[in-house]
């Protein structure tokens, strides 16, 4: 009976024999007993690849002006294409039909001459009709500031005299202030008013009216004037001063009563005091 067999005795062959687990198709299994998908191989990137999706994008707005300059070129090939056949059918045309179309453009570049010359015209009379009614409007104005001088609704100014009426061992009457104001009209006054010692004034115009009042006062369209009178008139200097200078005239009448009578030029000549118009109840324009 032979016993173990040891290292050290007879050489002698093992057969070692793997035990192999089966391979299962399903893969290896998880942790939770179902089989693993097994995972594929990531591809490794090259250049090309890794270039195309850059090549995409730049396609895109190469293709869009490649459409646009396409675009561009076929419209300049249809304006020649028209230009072509405009000028051929004119070459082929007869020759009556070539006089028609130039009679048809020499009426039509008449027509669009009249058309301006119309169009200017118009702008002229336009242009006149501005000037006129301008010119129309500051005659107008002109015409209205002096008629509100005239009949004292407007101040006025200008060279003319100061006339001043002190009066002596008797009074100034109204009748001797009247015939001046007469005097100085028949010479040319333009605006007058008269004023008062204390300080009254009153503007004369066609209506106003002179009145002796009491304690030798003026009474001049209601208002009450002291002596010494002063009258205020606008007009030629030299052509009033004559007039009231006249023998037997103004002058003359207030020196033979004891009064004095004084002549000053001045330029301009205030007449600022106004005359109130109340409305007319009969006279109309005619």
């Amino acid at each position: 009976m032979s016993g173990p067999e040891r290292s050290g005795g007879a050489a002698h062959h093992e057969h070692r024999v793997e035990l192999r687990r089966p391979e299962r198709s399903g893969g290896r299994m998880s942790s939770t007993g179902k089989p693993e998908t097994p995972e594929t191989p990531e591809t490794p990137e090259t250049p090309e690849t890794a270039a195309a999706p850059r090549s995409r994008r730049r396609t895109v707005p190469a293709n869009a002006v490649i459409a646009v300059l396409l675009a561009l070129l076929g419209f300049a090939l249809v304006v020649q294409f028209k230009a072509g056949n405009s000028d051929a059918e004119l070459a082929s045309a007869r020759p009556e039909d070539l006089v028609r179309i130039l009679s048809d453009l020499d009426s039509q570049q008449d027509r669009l001459r009249h058309e301006i010359n119309d169009l200017e015209e118009t702008r002229r009379q336009l242009d006149s009709g501005a000037q006129s009614r301008d010119a129309a409007l500051a005659e107008a104005r002109k015409r209205a500031d002096e008629l509100g001088i005239l009949a004292g609704t407007l101040p006025a100014e200008g060279p003319g005299l100061e006339i001043g009426f002190t009066p002596g061992t008797e009074r100034i009457k109204s009748e001797t202030i009247l015939d001046a104001v007469e005097e100085l009209r028949g010479a040319g006054a333009e605006a007058m008013q008269v004023n008062g010692a204390n300080g009254a004034a009153a503007r004369i115009v066609a209506s106003t009216y002179f009145v002796d009042g009491d304690n030798n006062r003026l009474v001049v369209d209601g208002s009450d004037l002291t002596a010494p009178y002063t009258i205020m008139v606008i007009g030629g200097p030299d052509t009033m001063r004559t007039a009231l200078n006249i023998p037997g005239g103004v002058v003359d009448s207030v020196r033979q009563h004891g009064g004095t009578v004084s002549l000053r030029e001045a330029d301009p000549v205030r007449v600022t005091a106004l005359h109130n118009a109340g409305e007319l109840k009969y006279a109309k324009p005619a």
